[in-house]
């Protein structure tokens, strides 16, 4: 390290003070091993390799909400902002998963009847065809642990409460309660438990920049790893609201009931995601009691990266947003001179087509 880099990482953890947070228009997720940071209809990836290295990959998504302007309406983006990032996250984590290190006597195997007909089927549409199943899946599973059968166990106490509203609070109390388990399982996996790291890591990238600081790995790490926009924050939203609504929605038979739970959903998200961007670009006394749950839920999903992780979130946010750009416009101030802290080997992972070209090394 030159001795001018020395004189800047000294001031960066010695003068740099947090400023009042503006909001930046950046956001991000967690992926296996990196994190995916978006800018607008820019995104990247970045993945921490087996071989110490960080492979990025960059390219651009254009959301339904873009291609149909008409879908920015208040209410109904929530619906698409939801299945954009769906779409957009499940694309990251196969990219991600594509550095795991395969058995070796797995990779020697023929392919099974089945893998070799799949691949004689879809062929190079193999992969997003797989990406759609999977989401599927995973849409379908989430319905029936926290939709149906909250409704299903709570049927059993109507006939003892003394209300019929307090039906959907119960409901509510057990969908709370199922979600903090499920989290609290798949926390202790160790793959889960990285992937949580990383979360912490993208929040306190997206904390540094939006109050003012140099986007170092000292600087990240004394930020905060809980963020008023997180998708964390959604899912609570989700089911606070859900609560409210179906304690005054209240029908007598149980098919009406998960019927109106399922019909409802797209209405509940809307809402979510309004209260969402509310406490996300606002900061006032409403805003701060509304992130109070979001922030608590975010203690289970998040946790404090090592600075081998936050050097793969600074990758990421470097390659799609310039902060010094964003810190000189917003707070005025002048980190042009101040070079990247990522030492890393860079990987740049090209783009045909909207694939990644992964090489095997």
């Amino acid at each position: 390290m030159t001795d001018k880099e020395k004189q800047i990482s000294n001031e960066s953890t010695t003068s740099a003070v947090p400023h009042t947070q503006i909001y930046s228009g950046i956001g991000g997720q967690a992926v296996i091993e990196g994190m995916m940071m978006r800018n607008g209809q820019r995104y990247s990836v970045g993945v921490r390799k087996p071989d110490g290295s960080i492979a990025v990959m960059e390219d651009t998504y254009i959301s339904m909400t873009d291609k149909h302007p008409f879908l920015k309406a208040p209410l109904i983006r929530g619906v698409f902002s939801f299945v954009d990032s769906m779409v957009l996250g499940m694309h990251c984590l196969t990219f991600s998963a594509s550095f795991l290190e395969d058995d070796p006597e797995e990779a020697e195997k023929e392919p099974t009847k089945f893998e070799a007909w799949l691949d004689r089927t879809f062929g190079d549409q193999l992969e997003p065809v797989l990406e759609t199943i999977v989401m599927i899946f995973s849409f379908v599973v989430a319905m029936l642990l926290f939709v149906i059968f909250p409704t299903w166990v709570a049927g059993f106490l109507k006939p003892v409460l003394p209300h019929a509203s307090l039906l959907g609070l119960i409901e509510g109390v057990i969908r709370v309660l199922l979600f903090i388990i499920y989290i609290k399982v798949i926390s202790r996996t160790p793959d889960i438990a990285r992937t949580f790291q990383y979360h912490g890591a993208e929040h306190k990238c997206i904390n540094c920049v939006e109050h003012g600081l140099p986007l170092t790995v000292d600087n990240v790490a004394a930020s905060s790893k809980e963020h008023k926009r997180c998708g964390t924050s959604f899912i609570v939203y989700v089911m606070l609201i859900s609560i409210l609504l179906f304690m005054v929605i209240r029908v007598d038979t149980l098919w009406m009931r998960l019927l109106s739970r399922i019909i409802l959903i797209p209405v509940i998200a809307g809402v979510s995601f309004e209260v969402l961007r509310l406490v996300g670009t606002h900061d006032n006394a409403l805003t701060r009691l509304l992130f109070i749950p979001g922030m608590w839920m975010q203690g289970l999903t998040t946790r404090e990266p090592d600075r081998d992780e936050i050097e793969v979130a600074i990758a990421a946010v470097e390659r799609v947003f310039d902060w010094r750009a964003f810190e000189k416009q917003t707070f005025g101030l002048d980190f042009s001179d101040r070079p990247s802290d990522v030492h890393s080997t860079l990987v740049d992972i090209p783009v045909v087509d909207g694939k990644p070209v992964i090489e095997n090394s």
